[in-house]
């Protein structure tokens, strides 16, 4: 799901409260994991996810990765946290154009 820059700014202001709802540790990406990730997302439309990994490179594949599975738009990598953001069928968060 593309993003503008100007929608990641929206989102990322948006998220800044929040707390990780997910948290992918040293297992991996399972199934279980992905499932409540998917779950989390439909139901808040903008998540955090805490991941668990010593490279930049894992992490921000990583966070590719769980955007491209759960269909959810990247919006930011900081730190240890991946923030994503798919649309619920009736949206709350009203992106801007």
């Amino acid at each position: 799901m593309p993003l503008t820059s100007k929608q990641r700014g929206f989102l990322r202001s948006q998220a800044h409260h929040l707390k990780p709802v997910v948290t992918l540790g040293s297992a991996g990406m399972t199934e279980g994991v992905m499932n409540e990730i998917k779950l989390a997302v439909e139901h808040h439309e903008l998540i955090k996810i805490k991941i668990h990994t010593g490279d930049r490179d894992e992490l921000k594949e990583a966070a590719e990765q769980i955007s491209k599975k759960s269909n959810s738009g990247l919006v930011q990598i900081i730190g240890h946290i991946a923030i994503i953001y798919r649309p619920a069928k009736k949206p709350v968060i009203k992106l801007p154009k």
